[in-house]
């Protein structure tokens, strides 16, 4: 996990691999000219590095597990606030992560959003305090930062080395071997190892200080383990008599454990390599290998469980009875036994990210979770439904490439050559049966959580040059929307644009700059706008629409009748409900119900809906098409074209009077539902119109204590901003982690909390203390407030000018909310021009 601009790190460890200095994980034009991280890249290397007949080999009891190499897979991802899709789809395959802090900015308002991200997927994490070499860098300031504002304990395992006490970062100090390491050359790579004996000699007070820091790890991890409360016990009480091995064994246990709030801490200056090695060595120490990582979770029908409970057959599948199926070659297929249907599965993938390489042609990045993916494979896609081959699997070291003939369980590769496969989408080998159909029930839904998309606040229109130009560019979008998903493509339908719905100004400008400049199309942007939504005031009329109409030489007819109210979304909505009757989804803000009625007008209870319908339409067919062509009216407004919001449509279907026998498709059906759809909204619209809604964000801005007044005032005068609460920067996005607020975590008493005094801060605190802060003046604030979107663009250059360039902020979407009529007249005057 890498955090804003912070690439250096990924850099440092492929130092036995890159001369040339270039930043390897940063190698599209857009990231090198900005020099942020826009795209997650993947690197495969080894540490220590050795010799390919050396590695993988198993450590020896008296070593530790750094002493052999070991594969790394590592994935750099942006720190910017508009590419948290690239951080998420990430964040969904790791084992481990390392979170970066800057040490002189510390905790920033994004690493909160990113680490309740990572806590979300239980993923454990290593932090690592970078840029100690930098003027104001504050090693105890961030370190008391991760336990107010990350509410976990810091496990403080290193702590730097000044010169003289007060001078240049040399090195750090090794808390858990008792060790100095001092960095001698320029590039780093020479490492003078001094003892804790002789440093007490050369360096008083500097062993003194590793010394209280041992002290405090042990502390610390006793907290979380009683195997090192017993090793505490077994050296007669003393901290400094306790094994290095024991003590990071110890860490590991406390970083296993999902019931831990414990994190180790390391120190370095990766620029200078400075602690970049003790870093490597500990994350092949301390993070889990894929054996030991978090059982993923999957769907397989109505089963909901982890995989490895599945493939060693600890849970066993309902194989579903032949008469349910369609074909008698599917029957003979479901007699197959229970755990013969898991034996043959070879392999379970998931497809986290599509990138479309100029050279290769489209690359599918995929992690697997079990037995083997192999070279010419058929890889059968559960969320699509088809069957690919996958004819060349690579190893990426960033934009290069090496052939593999097969990625193992727990690794990270590349598939050369699919056409179909997405974001987010499920890839399964099976043996013994046709590659096209794919494996037998229920294992063809069988689906790895998935990844979700957050949805775009931004838009801007694409206009191609010519006429010419419309499907160079069309066909150029359709390649940035399966790298990116989290871009939205629509086109207008009374102006005829096509509008690109992105995550921020930032998201949308990238955008523009990779359509034109990587995929050359010949097309320019529009001014970026912002997704409005807009909501009926009162319930239509019940409309009743026959959909009739040939298409491609094919006659379809089909009917059903809609009704629409408005709603208040509540926490139960995001769930399907279905029923015997009737099926309600939930989707971007809006409820469908779709019914299936019997002949005399109202609910059959005597028999299943599906005998009403023909064979070639069973009631989920029905039910799905009905409802997606309901939600593709909610897609546009009847008055101002914007989508809908908080409204209920029901769909109801009576066999009797809407069913024309073979005419009446799926295809025929959800058009049948948009028309009706759209008529219901027209007619509500008509008698009592429809309120615009606007994106209210829930926004986090970092600011110190000088400028916490003129930024309030900003926010709640001339921005119509909500303040939630002013907090001394502890405060925790409830949006990114389940919900919990700051009340409902067990907050931290910093004054319990292990840090070293940092040489250039203020050291006079309330009660005569040192807790290694800031003075009043500079001390960090944080505001938490609603904000509408339409003010919060161009607000960060707005805030750096008021807090002289050291403002922060953070932003998600909160919820829609209706505007006020001067809001409401203001902006439709300023869409119209009038």
């Amino acid at each position: 996990m890498d955090l804003p601009g912070l690439s250096t790190p990924p850099e440092k460890a492929l130092a036995f691999y890159v001369d040339d200095g270039s930043t390897v994980t940063d190698f599209l034009p857009a990231e090198r000219a900005r020099g942020i991280t826009i795209q997650s890249a993947a690197i495969t290397f080894y540490w220590p590095p050795s010799h390919p007949e050396q590695r993988e080999a198993v450590a020896l009891p008296a070593q530790p597990r750094s002493q052999p190499s070991h594969t790394i897979n590592l994935i750099d991802t942006p720190g910017h606030a508009d590419f948290t899709f690239e951080v998420l789809r990430s964040l969904r395959i790791l084992d481990g992560a390392v979170c970066i802090l800057d040490g002189v900015a510390g905790v920033e308002a994004q690493t909160e959003k990113v680490w309740h991200q990572a806590a979300h997927y239980r993923i454990p994490k290593i932090i690592y305090i970078n840029k100690l070499d930098r003027d104001g860098a504050a090693f105890g300031r961030t370190v008391k930062e991760i336990a107010s504002r990350l509410h976990t304990w810091p496990a403080v395992c290193q702590i730097p080395w000044w010169e003289d006490g007060n001078g240049h970062f040399v090195g750090v100090g090794d808390v858990v071997g008792l060790q100095g390491l001092r960095w001698t050359e320029r590039d780093g790579k020479k490492v003078k190892i001094v003892g804790i004996d002789e440093l007490a000699i050369t360096d008083k007070s500097f062993a003194e200080e590793i010394k209280k820091a041992r002290m405090a790890l042990v502390e610390v991890l006793s907290e979380f383990d009683d195997q090192m409360v017993e090793k505490y016990l077994e050296c007669d009480e003393d901290p400094l008599a306790i094994l290095s091995g024991d003590i990071i064994e110890s860490l590991r246990r406390c970083l296993l454990s999902t019931s831990s709030r414990m994190v180790p801490v390391y120190a370095g200056a990766s620029f200078k390599n400075i602690g970049v090695q003790p870093l490597l060595d500990a994350i092949v120490n301390l993070l889990p290998c894929p054996e030991e990582a978090a059982d993923p979770e999957v769907s397989v029908g109505v089963f909901n469980g982890g995989l490895k409970d599945l493939v060693n057959g600890k849970t066993l599948l309902e194989v579903p009875d032949s008469t349910s199926l369609k074909s008698k070659k599917a029957a003979v297929r479901s007699r197959t036994s229970k755990t013969a249907l898991i034996e043959n599965l070879q392999a379970c993938a998931l497809a986290f990210k599509v990138v479309n390489d100029p050279r290769r042609g489209v690359l599918v990045y995929v992690r697997v979770y079990s037995g083997v993916l192999t070279r010419n494979a058929f890889l059968f896609n559960t969320n699509l439904q088809v069957s690919e081959r996958a004819p060349r699997l690579l190893r990426m070291y960033a934009s290069d490439a090496v052939d593999i003939p097969a990625i193992p369980a727990g690794q990270i590769g590349v598939i050369l050559g699919f056409k179909h496969a997405r974001t987010g989408d499920t890839l399964v080998s099976y043996t013994g049966v046709n590659p096209k159909t794919g494996p037998p029930a229920p294992l063809n839904t069988l689906q790895l959580r998935p990844i979700e998309v957050p949805p775009p606040v931004f838009f801007a229109s694409i206009e191609p040059h010519s006429l010419s130009e419309e499907k160079p560019v069309a066909d150029a979008l359709a390649l940035l929307l399966r790298e990116d998903p989290s871009l939205q493509c629509s086109v207008d339908e009374d102006s005829g644009q096509t509008l690109l719905s992105g995550m921020g100004e930032l998201h949308l400008e990238i955008a523009r700059d990779r359509l034109v400049q990587d995929f050359k199309a010949k097309a320019s942007m529009g001014r970026i706008e912002i997704g409005y939504r807009e909501c009926l005031l009162i319930p239509s009329s019940l409309e009743t629409v026959t959909f009739e109409r040939d298409t491609a030489g094919r006659k379809g007819k089909a009917g059903c009748m809609a009704f629409a109210t408005p709603f208040t979304g509540d926490e139960d909505a995001v769930a399907t409900v279905a029923t015997d009757t009737n099926c309600s989804t939930y989707q971007d803000g809006n409820r469908v119900t779709v019914s299936v009625i019997g002949p005399t007008g109202s609910a059959n209870a005597s028999e299943s809906p599906s005998t009403l319908l023909p064979p070639h339409l069973p009631l989920t067919t029905a039910y799905t098409a009905l409802a997606n062509g309901a939600f593709a009216a909610l897609a546009r407004g009847p008055q101002h074209t914007y989508a809908m919001y908080n409204t209920h449509v029901s769909i109801t279907f009576d066999p009797t009077l809407h069913l024309f026998g073979t005419e009446t498709t799926p295809a025929a059906l959800a058009s049948a539902a948009r028309l009706a759809t759209q008529a219901a909204l027209k007619g509500a619209a008509a008698q009592g119109g429809t309120a615009l809604m606007e994106p209210v964000m829930n926004a986090i801005i970092s600011i110190d204590e000088a400028s916490l007044g003129p930024v309030v005032h900003d926010l709640s005068s001339s921005r119509g901003g909500h303040i939630i609460s002013l907090d001394d920067a502890d405060v925790i996005d409830a949006s990114t982690h389940g919900k919990k607020t700051r009340e409902d975590l067990p907050l931290i008493d910093i004054r319990k909390v292990y840090a070293p005094p940092d040489p250039f801060a203020a050291s006079s605190v309330a009660g005569g203390e040192d807790l290694g802060m800031a003075s009043n003046s500079s001390r960090q604030r944080s505001i938490t407030a609603r904000v509408p979107l339409k003010e919060m663009v161009g607000y960060l250059k707005h805030l750096r000018s008021l807090t002289g360039g050291r403002g922060t902020f953070v932003m998600s979407v909160d919820r829609f909310e209706r505007m006020g009529g001067q809001r409401e007249k203001a902006m439709l005057k300023e869409l119209t021009g009038a």
